[in-house]
Formats: structure tokens, C-alpha cells, sequence
């Protein structure tokens, strides 16, 4: 990829404008409490993460989801790891499954994350990268070190949960072993190629008892669904790699989903 930039992340739910992307000079500066740097990078990406690259730089909150961060500030801050790898079947999403115990959306798909501590920083800025990859390493064993972390979504809101979060995309740049590490918290840990989520095949639309209609996927004998589902809807679509299919196809949802 031509593009050699580092960017100062932007978690005010925001999408950096054309003077943003211009002044993306240096890395990170520290969050609070912390000395190092954690940057935000495109240099080196494979090319066919450009249109994610593009898509997260002109992507506007609403387009993600009609769920966002109270006006009052409301809400637990929190944010998630979409990371990008590149398997045997070409490029694939690191997904885990929630331990059927948790209290909250347990046993469901979801990309690794959690809410943010005290130790990861300024929750403006550098606080959800850092939150990200270290939730990552705590439920999939996955090494930070092997990760470029190259955008940040909008902050988008769990209401079920009062979540505030931060989508921030990775690129597994040099893969590591993952697997369950505590069994109290995650059930498995696998990969989705891109070419399963973007096959009409494996696309539904749930429905919620509640009414609510949302897409979902049915991939590596999970049914993905709820937020990490319609980020994943949402990526497929503004990067140009979502395929027609059939949203008449329903799958009813637990009522104690």
C-alpha cells in the first residue's frame, strides 16, 4: 500500500475530515499515567484492506447504527479489537464466544473487548486502543505485539448493557497463537474468513422478541449476531464488499437473548 501515515485517533465519535488526515504526522501520544507511544498506522497494510481503510476515515456514526453514546456522557467506556488477518482461505476476522456463565450476552459471538481500566489511559484518546488490545490478550492469548492497529470507528452504544464503545480496527500483521484462556469468560476463539461473511449463503436477519430486526451471520457453527454483527454488516457494506442477499430469511432469537 502507497499510504504511509500514522494518525491521531479520534474517539469523540467523530470521523477526522480532510485537515485530520493531513496533520497525521506522528504516533500516538501517551494516554494517562503512561510514558509510551501507541500509534495508529495504514504504513505497510496489504492492499485489499483499502476500502476498510478509506470506509473508516468517511464513515459517520449514524451510518454505523441508530444506537449511540448518550448526549449526557452517560454509559461504561469500552472498546473492541476488529482484527483483520489473513488465513489459508485469503483474508479472515478473529471472533470469540462469550462463556455460556457470563452474565451479560452470554454465549454469544462477539469480537475480543471490554470496558476500559484506570491503567489503559485518557478514555479521549489513546485509552480504547490500548483497552482493546489489552482485552484481546486477556480472552484469546492473542501478542499485542504482532498487531497494527489502523482506524478507529465511531463510539457506538450497547443500550442492553450501557456500553460505550470504540470499534478499533487491527491488522494481524504477524499472527500469533489464540485460543481460551480463561474458560470463565470465553468459550472458543476462531477465525471467519471474509469470504463466509460476504456469502449470501451465510447471511440472515434475526428477530429479537422484542421485534428487533438485525442481520446476522451463520459462520463456523455460530450464529453471529447483535453488535458485532451489525459493525461486521457495516464494514461489508461501505467497503464495497457486501453481495445481494436474502434479508427474508429470519432466524427468531431466544427470548433470553
Amino acid at each position: 500500500m502507497k499510504t504511509h501515515e500514522q494518525s491521531h485517533v479520534r474517539t469523540d465519535g467523530q470521523t477526522p475530515d480532510r485537515s485530520d488526515v493531513e496533520k497525521r504526522e506522528h504516533d500516538q501520544t501517551a494516554g494517562a499515567g503512561r510514558d509510551d507511544a501507541i500509534a495508529v498506522t495504514t504504513d505497510g497494510l496489504p492492499g485489499w484492506l483499502d476500502p476498510v481503510v478509506r470506509a473508516a476515515r468517511t464513515v459517520e456514526p449514524r451510518q454505523l447504527s441508530r444506537f449511540l453514546p448518550p448526549e449526557n456522557g452517560a454509559g461504561r467506556q469500552s472498546a473492541v479489537l476488529i482484527l483483520f488477518g489473513e488465513g489459508e482461505r485469503g483474508p479472515e476476522l478473529l471472533l470469540m464466544e462469550r462463556s455460556g456463565s457470563l452474565r451479560s450476552h452470554a454465549g454469544q459471538p462477539s469480537f475480543p473487548g471490554g470496558a476500559l481500566d484506570p491503567e489503559d489511559g485518557d478514555q479521549a484518546t489513546t485509552g480504547p486502543l490500548r483497552a482493546a488490545l489489552r482485552e484481546a490478550e486477556e480472552e484469546t492469548g492473542l501478542d499485542p505485539l504482532g498487531v497494527q492497529l489502523f482506524g478507529v470507528l465511531p463510539r457506538l452504544y450497547i443500550p442492553v448493557s450501557s456500553f460505550v464503545v470504540t470499534p478499533v480496527l487491527g491488522w494481524w500483521r504477524a499472527p500469533s497463537p489464540v485460543g481460551v484462556v480463561d474458560p470463565a469468560e470465553t468459550a472458543r476463539v476462531f477465525t471467519v474468513p471474509v469470504a463466509d461473511l460476504t456469502d449470501p449463503a451465510n447471511r440472515v436477519t434475526t428477530v429479537h422478541p422484542s421485534g428487533h430486526l438485525g442481520p446476522a451471520f451463520l459462520v463456523e457453527s455460530a450464529l453471529v449476531w447483535g453488535f458485532t454483527a451489525g459493525v461486521i454488516d457495516r464494514i461489508l457494506h461501505f467497503a464495497g464488499w457486501e453481495r445481494p442477499w436474502d434479508r427474508s430469511r429470519q432466524v427468531p432469537l431466544d427470548w433470553r437473548a
